[in-house]
């Protein structure tokens, strides 16, 4: 008998040491994949609730085989209202209606032109008939094919031309071989309609989860998310005693940068949106692609607020001349008003409810704090201030300047959104003067055909501390 040696000895180390590992592995295999599901529940119970509901679906829908006359009636086909079941049944009630809804009207279209087709290869001679039918496959298919690259048609509709195009050809062709294709086709057709009922029912009773809903809270949430990043903005990187800034927390960063990334999921929650009846607060026709309208102009001052961030964060704030923190405290300020505009802005589209004269007293209130910086900067330039310590300022206010716009246009389309869905509208109704609370000036400032007053403090702690009361005037 040979020896053993080192080299043939190896192998075998290797698999011991591997016998040995493998129950630690696959103990730490196990316990990860239940942290991960545990995980999973928690970011989203309602994931718990649709796995339960698909399983109640498989197993209503299974009745038709248990169920002795239901099988008589249709036999083998019953198979198809189970795949109809696993394909329709979506997470939301928008995915689900709008699945099941093609489904049967592009099976019951498909049928019916497969037995046009099939008729009108009968009048034919008996050679004729497979050429009629390739030249109707042809036809149908390239059309169908060519109409499913309109916009409109692929984000609601793709499904059903598919499904259309699959329906027909089978149909029409198995008529060529087989005479009794009628009788089986309306079986299956009459299984799919009962699995994509039974599939809609089921998600719509129990646990529905409304995507309308969830594009309503996410557009909120993105504006929410601006607005506690500009508010950050203003509080940490103008709000330093030496006049220097080094930004290393990124926390805020990704605020602005999650709201860049959802364009893509905004519009297909909007398309599935259109497929949901009224529920809750949400109306029949409720105007959904306005809040695709919100979500760019979103975006849009998001990438704005990104190039401001890029340039704070690359720039080393030292102003010379600076009394009093002035300048300092404009920009702070500027940030502060516009980061509560849009918080406002999210208020409004949560609760429903839509009072626009305190945003723009906000956004009147961060523009007067530009304008601030700026009679600052000239002041600072006549007095022979270096240009090249200007130039950041100058540069700040250009990029608060344009967030600030963007701000004011997301302003409008809100506006717009709350006349659409019928937003409950308040106002104040001013009977006497306001009583002032300490020494200062009132600026009355006309915006948009509404007066607001900006009350300067000269009591407080901070020379530019500003609070704003917005006053709507109504005619009598």
């Amino acid at each position: 008998m040979a020896s053993l040696t080192p080299q043939n000895a190896k192998p075998f180390s290797l698999a011991s040491t591997w016998l040995r590992v493998l129950p630690k592995k696959s103990c730490a295999n196990v316990t990860n994949l239940a942290k991960n599901a545990k995980k999973l529940g928690q970011d989203d119970p309602r994931r718990i609730t649709h796995s339960f509901k698909v399983g109640l679906a498989l197993t209503l829908v299974s009745m038709l085989f248990y169920v002795q006359p239901l099988y008589d009636s249709f036999g083998s086909s019953t198979m198809w209202a189970i795949m109809t079941v696993v394909v329709v049944m979506e997470f939301s009630v928008g995915a689900t209606l709008g699945k099941g809804i093609n489904r049967m009207l592009a099976t019951l279209l498909g049928g019916s032109l497969g037995f046009g087709v099939q008729q009108l290869a009968t009048l034919t001679e008996k050679e004729d008939h497979s050429i009629v039918i390739a030249f109707s496959l042809f036809i149908i298919g390239a059309i169908m094919t060519f109409v499913r690259f309109f916009p409109g048609v692929k984000a609601k509709y793709d499904y059903g031309f598919s499904i259309f195009i699959l329906t027909f050809s089978l149909v029409s062709i198995s008529s060529y071989r087989d005479d009794y294709i009628q009788i089986l086709a309306c079986k299956r057709l009459l299984t799919i309609i009962i699995g994509s009922f039974l599939a809609m029912i089921v998600s719509i009773c129990i646990w529905p989860v409304w995507i309308g809903e969830d594009l309503h809270n996410l557009v909120a949430s993105n504006i929410e998310k601006l607005g506690d990043f500009l508010e950050g903005l203003g509080e940490d990187y103008f709000d330093e005693s030496d006049g220097t800034k080094t930004v290393t927390n990124k926390s805020f960063a990704d605020k602005y940068e999650t709201v860049l990334n959802s364009k893509t999921r905004e519009e297909t929650m909007a398309n599935l949106a259109g497929w949901e009846a009224c529920h809750g607060r949400f109306r029949f026709r409720h105007p959904w692609k306005q809040y695709l309208k919100v979500g760019n102009l979103t975006r849009k001052c998001a990438y704005k607020i990104e190039a401001l961030d890029c340039y704070v964060r690359c720039k080393i704030w030292k102003i010379s001349n600076d009394p009093g923190n002035k300048i300092k405290d404009s920009c702070q300020y500027a940030g502060i008003e516009s980061g509560k505009a849009l918080k406002e802005l999210s208020s409004a589209i949560k609760s429903m409810t839509w009072f626009s004269t305190t945003t723009k007293a906000h956004i009147a209130n961060a523009k007067g704090a530009i304008k601030s910086l700026n009679s600052l900067v000239k002041e600072n330039t006549r007095e022979g201030i270096d240009v090249l310590e200007i130039v950041p300022i100058l540069a700040v206010a250009s990029l608060l300047t344009d967030v600030i716009i963007s701000i004011q246009r997301i302003s409008e389309a809100v506006d717009e959104l709350a006349s659409l869905a019928h937003f409950k509208m308040t106002t104040i109704n001013v009977t006497k003067p306001l009583p002032l609370q300490r020494e200062g000036t009132i600026q009355p400032i006309m915006f948009q055909d509404e007066l607001l007053y900006n009350i300067t403090s000269s009591t407080s702690p901070k020379q530019y501390e500003i609070s704003s009361i917005a006053l709507m005037i109504h005619s009598v």
